[in-house]
């Protein structure tokens, strides 16, 4: 039996999460949503550069009965407390 893509069918009602002009930002929360269990489809949007120059990016589609989930995951990291060493480091020369 062949083995199911982890994207919900494009024949579902989905529903967007989460969207960013940085597609390696979508692919995080995306692997975040997955870690817990949501599928997600991650879609290009391109808007015309004559008419709308720098307007793109990429969405997070999930489907509609996962939305509140997966908005819920996503805030709940968004506002977590960074538990990270490195995120001491100021960045200043002599300030380590």
């Amino acid at each position: 039996m062949p083995e199911q893509a982890n994207t919900p069918n494009p024949n579902e009602k989905l529903v967007k999460v989460f969207d960013s002009e940085q597609e390696t930002e979508v692919m995080v929360v995306k692997g975040l949503l997955e870690s817990a269990g949501i599928e997600s489809d991650m879609t290009s949007v391109d808007a015309v550069q004559d008419l709308f120059p720098g307007v793109g990016g990429t969405v997070l589609l999930v489907r509609e009965e996962d939305a509140a989930e997966a908005q819920r995951i996503i805030e709940a990291n968004r506002n977590a407390p960074i538990d990270d060493e490195t995120a001491e480091i100021s960045g200043e020369p002599g300030t380590m």
